[in-house]
């Protein structure tokens, strides 16, 4: 026992030394960030979803498709550092979920993500019998946490107006980020979690349910012409679910052990560093726009 755990935490090490935990050139601002080169990343990708979206709606199904690999890329990777063996193929081929939901709808996304999580167990059946039950659990997961909530954004921009819903969206959750950054770097004092993510505040997260519900009230009225108090919820929603995406990343990562999921987007970390947001405020923005729109 004393050689395994010896050994996992050396490759946990090794990880986190490939990873870039140490401090970014450029220096990190108060809430251990890189802020120039995360502003830049931001609004290329901002720019990068609008683009596709107003160019060729099915663009931005092959955009979310490509982000999900690299994010089941990652997460797999970090997760084999926790000496998970979950096969990396039928995780690959679960981000087809994404323009199976675009092409198929709600029904056939359900059928697709139950044959995903059985392509999972087969696969990791012919293998050696220790641990399986972990390592499939773990496949379950990067299934359902990758590729079966990236899918969700494709079902809101088959809609007719889509390209408004995926906006709308993604609008609140960037603002939701952005509100709690701000709000959090000048004014946070109380943690909410220290435990997880001792930078996050009580203040900070109150700016990011203002600044959202703000943002959701215009996008309603002025891009979806919804109730201005549609917007409102939606906004103070989808903050409360960011907010819970982005701690329960941070427990991830914290008991793996590392600080970024990756090194691919300067100033914020890997791709699904990214998208702990955008992943869990997905579900919850297409059912009460479909609900109040």
């Amino acid at each position: 026992m004393a050689e395994t755990t010896g050994e996992s935490t050396g490759s946990r090490r090794a990880y986190r030394a490939r990873r870039g935990s140490s401090p970014a050139p450029g220096g990190p601002g108060r809430a251990g960030r890189n802020l120039p080169a995360a502003v830049v990343v931001g609004l290329v990708l901002i720019g990068l979803v609008v683009a596709s979206l107003l160019i060729y709606r099915p663009l931005f199904v092959l955009l979310v498709l490509a982000v999900a690999v690299v994010g089941v890329w990652e997460l797999d990777h970090a997760l084999r550092v926790a000496r998970y063996s979950i096969p990396l193929p039928p995780l690959l081929a679960a981000t087809g979920l994404v323009p199976l939901a675009y092409y198929g709808g709600p029904s056939a996304l359900a059928v697709g993500f139950g044959a995903a999580v059985a392509l999972v167990l087969l696969w990791r059946s012919v293998g050696p019998p220790e641990n399986s039950l972990r390592d499939v659990a773990g496949g379950t997961f990067i299934v359902a946490y990758v590729p079966l909530l990236a899918a969700v954004p494709a079902l809101m921009v088959a809609e007719p107006d889509g390209a408004l819903r995926v906006l709308t969206y993604v609008l609140v959750t960037v603002a939701s980020d952005t509100g709690g950054y701000v709000v959090g770097v000048l004014r946070g004092r109380t943690p909410m979690a220290p435990s997880l993510s001792p930078k996050k505040s009580w203040e900070g997260f109150a700016g990011s349910v203002g600044l959202s519900s703000v943002v959701g009230l215009l996008a309603f009225v002025l891009l979806l012409d919804g109730p201005w108090w549609g917007g409102l919820l939606l906004g103070a929603v989808a903050a409360c679910f960011a907010t819970v995406g982005d701690l329960a990343e941070s427990s991830i990562k914290r008991d793996i052990g590392i600080k970024d999921m990756g090194t691919l987007l300067p100033g914020h970390g890997g791709i699904m560093d990214r998208l702990d947001s955008l992943l869990v405020t997905a579900p919850v923005c297409w059912a009460l726009m479909r609900l109040l729109v």
